[in-house]
Parts: C-alpha cells; sequence; structure tokens
C-alpha cells in the first residue's frame, strides 16, 4: 500500500475504485463499504484509491466541540491495508482546504490524480467547502465525467445506524461491550507505559500506568474494566481503572493497568495495546485500604470468570 501526504508526490493513477471520508472508528459501515471496494476491484483487477482527512474536520470546523478521535491515524491505515487499498492519500485538513470547493476537490484531487471509473461513498459523506459535496452533488457531476457512482445505505445494527457518533456516546458512558458490536472489534489504543506511584504492588495488584499515543483519543468513562493488552507481541488479560483514586484523594486522572499472568519485567517507557472488554463498576472510595484490596481481589475473580467468554469472541475477532 503506497500513502502519500503530498500531492505533489502522488503518481496520478487511472481506472481505480475510490471512496473518500474520515472513516473514524472503522466501524461496521465502513468496513462494509471497503468490502465492497475489494470486491469489486478484484473483479476487474483494477486498483482501489482511499482518500482521508487528518484531523478530522470537526476539530477544525468546529474547536470548541473538542471532538475525540476513535483512533489513530496509524491504526486506520493498517486498517486500510487489510482491505487491500492500494493507494491512500492522507488530506492535512486545515483551515484553507475547508475553503475548497466541492467542485475543485474533485476536478483538482480527484479527477486529477486519481481519475477513477467508480466512486463508492457512504450515504451520509460530504466534502467541500460548506459541506456541498453531497451524494446529490456526486451524482450531478458525474453525468459530464467519465465515472461511476455507487452510494451505499447506512448499515444497522440491532434496528441502529452505525455511525461513529453512536460508538463515541457508547464509549463515553462505558458501554465499551456493545461499543464494540458496531466496531466488529473491541475498542482500543495503542499507549505508553509510564511511571505511577507504586500502590498497586504495595496492594498486591502491580500495575502499568499508560497514556495514549494518539493525544486526542477518547478515553471510555471512569470505572473499572475488564480488559486485554499486547505486550512484545503477547496477549494478557487484566484489569484496568479510570479515574481519580479517590480512596487515595487523587486529584489526577489516573490511568492503570494489572495484567494476570504477565511475567515480571519492565515495560516502561514501551509501547503496549489496551482493549477494553467489558465495564464491571464506578470508581468508588472505599474506607481504607484493606477494604478496597478485598474489591479488587472480587474484580480479579470477576474478570476471571469472564475470561473464558471473551478468549472465545477475542480469537474470533482477530
Amino acid at each position: 500500500m503506497e500513502v502519500y501526504k503530498d500531492l505533489k508526490k502522488i503518481k496520478k493513477i487511472s481506472n481505480c475504485f475510490l471512496t473518500m471520508g474520515t472513516f473514524d472508528g472503522c466501524h461496521l459501515g465502513h468496513q462494509q463499504l471497503f468490502k465492497s471496494i475489494s470486491d469489486q476491484a478484484i473483479q476487474t483487477n483494477d486498483a482501489q484509491a482511499l482518500i482521508t482527512y487528518y484531523p478530522h474536520p470537526r476539530n477544525i470546523l468546529k474547536k470548541a466541540d473538542g471532538l475525540k478521535s476513535l483512533m489513530s491515524l496509524e491504526e486506520k491505515l493498517k486498517i486500510f491495508e487489510t482491505y487491500g487499498f492500494d493507494y491512500v492519500l492522507i488530506i492535512s485538513f486545515n483551515n484553507s482546504f475547508a475553503n475548497v470547493t466541492a467542485s475543485d476537490f474533485l476536478n483538482n484531487i480527484v479527477l486529477n490524480y486519481f481519475n477513477p471509473q467508480k466512486i463508492i461513498i457512504g450515504y451520509d459523506h460530504h466534502f467541500g467547502k460548506n459541506r456541498e459535496g453531497t451524494s446529490s452533488f456526486l451524482k450531478n457531476f458525474s453525468k459530464n465525467f467519465n465515472f461511476n457512482l455507487e452510494v451505499l445505505d447506512p448499515v444497522k445494527y440491532e434496528d441502529k445506524t452505525v455511525s461513529s457518533s453512536l460508538i463515541r456516546e457508547l464509549i463515553t458512558n462505558g458501554e465499551v461491550s456493545l461499543a464494540s458490536d458496531y466496531l466488529n472489534r473491541f475498542y482500543g489504543f495503542d499507549a505508553i507505559v509510564v511511571s505511577g506511584s507504586g500502590r498497586g504492588s504495595s496492594l498486591g495488584f502491580p500495575t502499568a500506568n499508560f497514556i495514549p499515543v494518539e493525544k486526542n483519543q477518547l478515553i471510555p468513562m471512569s470505572g473499572v474494566y475488564f480488559i486485554s493488552g499486547t505486550i512484545n507481541s503477547n496477549n494478557y488479560y487484566g484489569m484496568c481503572n479510570l479515574g481519580y483514586r479517590p480512596t487515595f484523594n487523587g486529584e489526577q486522572f489516573v490511568m492503570e493497568a494489572h495484567f494476570f499472568e504477565f511475567p515480571r519485567k519492565d515495560i516502561y517507557n514501551k509501547k503496549i495495546k489496551i482493549e477494553f472488554l467489558d465495564r464491571l463498576r464506578d470508581e468508588r472510595k472505599f474506607s481504607n485500604t484493606k477494604e478496597l484490596t478485598e474489591h479488587i481481589k472480587k474484580d480479579k475473580k470477576t474478570c476471571i470468570d469472564l475470561m473464558q467468554k471473551y478468549k472465545r469472541i477475542h480469537d474470533d475477532i482477530n
């Protein structure tokens, strides 16, 4: 897969199958679109191309929103590659690009560099200044140029339309297990292990404090979670606390994970992958460390009881 971040370096392509969008989360709806392009391109032995934007356009157009990302650009690229995309153009979305009209975008970038035989987009995709580039706009535009257009219908799961905004809402509310159904994978992110206070070890549950690699990463609601962690290509189950550690009157938000059966070794400053499988409970303040420790033991037992169920699901997804 060839990835371009500069139009000056991209080589001109022709007769490709093209899609475009932000694809935040690469959820079930996005996956159906990717598969549709892959299936059609394979039949005609043509290239697959994709145009995406970074950062998320809403973080430029509506800065006050402070929209958090469901996944990093690096994670998106990995998924694009699994669907066989040959070319990916990453457009730096800024105020200047936000003022490019839909017609100029199609003429100067899409047709000039990709010359697609077919464009496939989702039902709700918009592009160009003031979001004027709708599916109807594209349909009218295609009549004057030599490409076909396919607009996919929304994908539904349990009578709800799959969307990045719905998934973001679920994760914000801690409903990570339900979010995984819409994502077709467990929600998680790459993180860096950082030094902590060492309280976990003193309680008999050594923890790894971590921070997301993606600075704008969406973090699930505070609480205790059953998690999976990938460390040095090995997978470990464990539990994670997100919050302020009220038992110790903490004032700083902390993310810390305790992995089961993890060999004791230094992983500080190492990159790990955290996946949130299920939410166990809210974070709460205990009267003393003994009461906290007893509750952590109960949390661990709950996680161990869940391991067999989630191991099957995890293996199916991966």
